[in-house]
């Protein structure tokens, strides 16, 4: 799946690109027959149209596999030239050789003029001398000493290119000029410049931006956290609100803005503005963040944006986790959701948060919550519900209306409001916290309204 520091990074190359009237190029890394599977480019290319990077704004994608060739023959091209040499080591042996001082291959093979052979690897003969300075919009001008890098593998014993080599010949083939990534790869930055001066062509400009983190500071890892943009697609982020954010890890707009039309951050974003401390990706802000342009949604815009979830539809193409919603799917009423969704629309911060908001009125009966029954049957309960159903048999059927009963019921007992409708609530949707009481009983209408009640006073 694609991971939220790889759809930052997206964002960050297709708004330079367009800044500079350039184009965004997607090249799929796809060597690794292992890790590479149709319907995987297919969820990356969803993935990134969700954030905004429509199909149609850029390149590709284009797939490394079909550069095999080249990077193959540019391969031969370093061996031929002598910058590259056959080695025959393994792993165990140059371990071997430098015991408990390991630090990287030894440069074993470098002069016993090796050709091609089974299990014999290609590596490029770093430079004795001098250092590799790598010019970077981000990190400004880091050198790297070329006696502490060490003959590194470019080409595998079957030939095959590994990745230092084959981005370098598949970004001069496609003429890029700028390479926008995670700071974690600046380690391989000095070894592909080498090899773009070793073929005689000038290396692209680089901006290595700062590697996302979670609360303990520790690299947001797909084995440990929660990285998938699409698993925050499918538990009801908005879009709109996750491109926000992704683009403030590490970056923010002028003003101490944060909350910012994507105008704003498409004219303001500046690669030399980007913070290259560590970025925290704190899932606690995103989700306030998504409180926030869920609240700012037109009242039209928010019912169908919450539809995927009351329905059990996709909420976009590719999605397969939106589960069924909990009630029989003839009991969908869009006129019945609309009648509550303005009181909804201010109490949740992501989209899924609507099917328990609403869900009793579209059950047969209200969902059973132990714990809230408990908590709202107290002594006097049952006489409460009593004079409730009294009331509400009589009252005209309107919220304030019906809050005007309650509060009668409850006055004559001593309550105040807040304690005489908690049973009421209970009752009636099965939970002790929700929507606004008496405009959900006028919604749910008076029968049923009833019947519950009538119901949780049998129970009692």
């Amino acid at each position: 799946m694609f991971h939220v520091g790889g759809a930052r990074s997206a964002l960050q190359n297709w708004i330079y690109a367009r800044q500079h009237g350039g184009v965004f190029v997607l090249r799929i890394e796809d060597t690794d027959a292992a890790r590479n599977r149709p319907e995987w480019t297919e969820g990356i290319l969803d993935a990134l149209a969700w954030i905004g990077i429509a199909r149609d704004t850029y390149e590709g994608p284009y797939f490394q596999s079909t550069n095999a060739e080249q990077h193959c023959a540019t391969a031969h091209q370093l061996y031929t030239s002598g910058r590259a040499y056959y080695c025959d080591c393994t792993r165990e042996m140059i371990q071997e050789r430098a015991g408990a001082q390991f630090r990287g291959y030894d440069g074993f093979c470098r002069d016993r003029s090796l050709g091609p052979g089974e299990g014999r690897a290609l590596r490029f003969r770093t430079p004795d001398e001098g250092e590799t300075r790598v010019v970077d919009l981000v990190r400004g001008e880091p050198t790297f000493d070329n006696r502490l890098i060490e003959d590194f593998v470019i080409a595998r014993a079957d030939g095959s290119a590994v990745f230092l080599l084959a981005n370098v010949v598949d970004d001069m083939t496609m003429g890029i000029t700028h390479v926008i990534r995670a700071e974690e790869h600046l380690p391989n930055t000095p070894k592909q410049q080498l090899l773009w001066e070793a073929l005689g062509k000038t290396p692209p400009i680089w901006a290595h931006v700062p590697v996302v983190v979670n609360e303990k500071r520790q690299k947001l890892s797909k084995r440990r956290d929660k990285v998938a943009l699409e698993q925050y697609r499918d538990e009801g982020y908005l879009a709109d609100a996750m491109r926000n954010y992704l683009m403030l890890l590490g970056w923010a707009p002028s003003n101490d803005r944060e909350i910012v039309p994507w105008s704003v951050i498409e004219d303001e974003f500046r690669l030399e503005d980007v913070n290259p401390s560590p970025a925290f990706f704190d899932e606690k802000k995103l989700r306030a963040f998504n409180g926030e342009y869920i609240r700012a949604l037109s009242p039209a815009a928010f019912v169908e944006a919450c539809t995927p979830w009351l329905t059990g539809t996709p909420v976009a193409p590719g999605t397969t986790d939106v589960p069924a919603p909990p009630w029989p799917a003839a009991n969908f009423d869009p006129k019945v959701f609309e009648a509550l969704a303005l009181h909804a629309q201010t109490r949740i911060a992501l989209l899924s948060e609507i099917v328990p908001n609403v869900d009793f009125v579209f059950l047969d009966e209200p969902p059973t919550d132990e714990a809230a029954w408990a908590k709202a049957m107290k002594e006097g309960s049952a006489d409460l519900l009593d004079a409730a159903i009294a009331a509400f048999g009589s009252a005209s059927w309107e919220a304030e209306a019906l809050k005007s009963a309650l509060e009668a019921v409850g006055a004559e007992r001593g309550l105040k409001l807040g304690k005489a409708q908690a049973p009421v609530r209970v009752a009636v949707t099965g939970r002790s916290v929700g929507l606004p009481l008496f405009e959900s009983l006028e919604v749910l209408g008076r029968e049923r309204t009833l019947s519950r009640l009538r119901a949780a006073r049998a129970r009692l």
